[in-house]
């Protein structure tokens, strides 16, 4: 049976690759170079795991891991932080928010579980505000998932009702809205009235406890077949 290779092998690995005589490549590398790495490598396990094929998924996940290591390597050299800080933080925060765990807290379901983290979370961020809340909402999410992780915060502060026929009855409105603008010839206000009618829709997917994200792209990869259903029917038989 082939030996396996070691965690510490790799990290090994990764800093040979980086120092002397290592590869040219790699050694250029800087954090703001591997994001387009880090994120093509994201997305690529996202599909892995949707698909539920697991020799990907093996492959995906160390492709992030590579990425992981090369940052901490590339901090570790500026003096910055090193991969055992990165583990004890890491170590500290996930004993931190589950008191449930780790401590005496009791809870009754997952809901609790998540509640009680982001009590947590507010407390360590030092959030004293709504709005400080929001702020701290990652600015380069996709725009679908920053705008539900916005809308839950702001229901769960009661800021916004979770009312879903009033939603959709302010949906028509603006769709009726988009409908006058059509008739005007007003692009730039379709603009605008285009992404309140987004917003109500994320809404919508929120109250309904439905991932925006996934659901937009289960109905693209629905049209896309659609085409290729098409496109196949059309090939001759012999």
């Amino acid at each position: 049976m082939e030996s396996l290779y070691s965690y510490e092998d790799l990290v090994a690995i990764i800093e040979k690759l980086r120092g002397e005589g290592g590869c040219p490549w790699d050694r250029e590398q800087t954090h703001e170079s591997l994001i387009p790495c880090l994120l093509e490598e994201s997305y690529e396990l996202m599909e892995a795991l949707q698909n539920n094929d697991i020799p990907l998924m093996r492959e995906e996940l160390g492709d992030v891991l590579l990425q992981v290591l090369m940052h901490t390597q590339i901090a570790k050299e500026d003096g910055e932080f090193t991969l055992e800080e990165v583990i004890h933080d890491l170590a500290h925060k996930l004993i931190y928010r589950h008191p449930h765990v780790f401590k005496d807290t009791k809870v009754e379901n997952s809901e609790e579980v998540l509640a009680n983290w982001e009590e947590l979370k507010q407390k360590e961020k030092n959030e004293t505000s709504l709005v400080e809340s929001m702020d701290r909402v990652a600015k380069t999410l996709p725009a679908l998932v920053k705008t539900q992780k916005v809308q839950k915060k702001a229901i769960k502060s009661g800021a916004i009702n979770r009312d879903i026929l009033q939603e959709l009855e302010g949906l028509i409105d603006r769709l009726n809205c988009i409908k006058d603008t059509v008739k005007q010839g007003d692009i730039v206000q379709n603009e605008e009235k285009i992404g309140e009618i987004l917003f109500a829709v994320v809404k919508l997917s929120t109250f309904f406890e439905i991932n925006a994200e996934f659901a937009l792209t289960k109905s693209m990869e629905k049209f896309i077949n659609r085409f290729r259903y098409i496109e196949n029917s059309r090939v001759p038989k012999d």
